[in-house]
């Protein structure tokens, strides 16, 4: 399994809109972390995009995966990077 970190920074303005979606979000992030997909997510401080560290077979996999988030529709833009944590509890996750 490939490891990638995906930031999602949002759309400006929509702060009411990602507050409706953010539960559907959040019970989706959720269920993929209970089968070992997603091992870590959360907001930056600044409240403008969001971190979420995915397991994928590739790319591919990873983008059709991101297509299904209820909140998919309000990002403005999203950056994916092949990730390779060798320390910590991620690199031990990763290795899984």
């Amino acid at each position: 399994m490939t490891v990638f970190a995906v930031e999602y920074r949002y759309e400006s303005g929509a702060d009411e809109r990602i507050a409706e979606v953010r539960p559907a979000h959040r019970a989706w992030l959720s269920g993929l972390a209970a089968e070992g997909t997603v091992l870590a997510s959360g907001p930056l401080a600044d409240g403008s995009s969001a971190l979420i560290v995915f397991r994928a077979e590739d790319r591919g996999s990873l983008d059709a995966l991101l297509a299904q988030d209820p909140i998919a529709g309000l990002v403005a833009e999203k950056t994916a990077t092949e990730w390779n944590p060798i320390i910590g509890l991620l690199a031990e996750s990763a290795a899984a």
